[in-house]
């Protein structure tokens, strides 16, 4: 696997702190193309998808002794059908559903692996605080952490992700419940 450079891992991370912090009503961000850095493609497939998720996932709740969390086919449907419409509609932006948690990625497709995907997403620490929610980012943007605090919040129990692609890009859906990023509480 190729090391991501500062300068791509910043493009990208300004892409999803933008979409998140954008809300679901607000157009999608400027689409930012990355070249491939590897000979071939990412390594793709629903059992690795599974199996890196769950392990990333779970290994940044073990750092802080929060339980695991657990597989769920039915939240994979769901985060399968979004990426799906978001694949087919070009467009990035957080679904109209409620009820679940819901973290996203889109990249240039098979220019990040899936481990290059929730890195950027647990990347978001460095400015995490354990406030009451939304007052829980350094920065005073609570886009700029909500992937990460999803991925720790103490009451989620489950998680199922899918990817998505079109002819030039990836999009990846994680679907959590109960979801996170309750206003007044904290994440752990």
């Amino acid at each position: 696997m190729a090391a991501m450079t500062p300068k791509r891992h910043a493009a990208l991370l300004a892409l999803l702190l933008s979409a998140c912090s954008a809300g679901n009503s607000a157009p999608a961000p400027e689409r930012v193309v990355e070249p491939m850095t590897r000979s071939a493609p990412a390594e793709r497939g629903g059992a690795l998808l599974k199996r890196v998720m769950l392990s990333r996932h779970n290994a940044a709740r073990a750092e802080l002794g929060l339980a695991p969390l657990m597989w769920d086919e039915a939240l994979g449907r769901d985060a399968r059908a979004y990426a799906g419409q978001m694949a087919q509609s070009g467009r990035f932006a957080h679904a109209d559903q409620h009820g679940q948690g819901e973290n996203l990625f889109t990249g240039t497709r098979g220019a990040y692996s899936y481990a290059e995907m929730i890195d950027l997403w647990l990347a978001e620490r460095r400015d995490f605080v354990n406030a009451p929610t939304p007052g829980f980012s350094r920065t005073g943007r609570a886009g700029d952490v909500a992937h990460y605090t999803q991925i720790v919040w103490r009451g989620t129990r489950a998680v199922g992700c899918a990817l998505a692609a079109n002819a030039r890009d990836d999009f990846l859906v994680c679907r959590y419940s109960p979801p996170g990023n309750v206003v007044g509480e904290r994440a752990y």
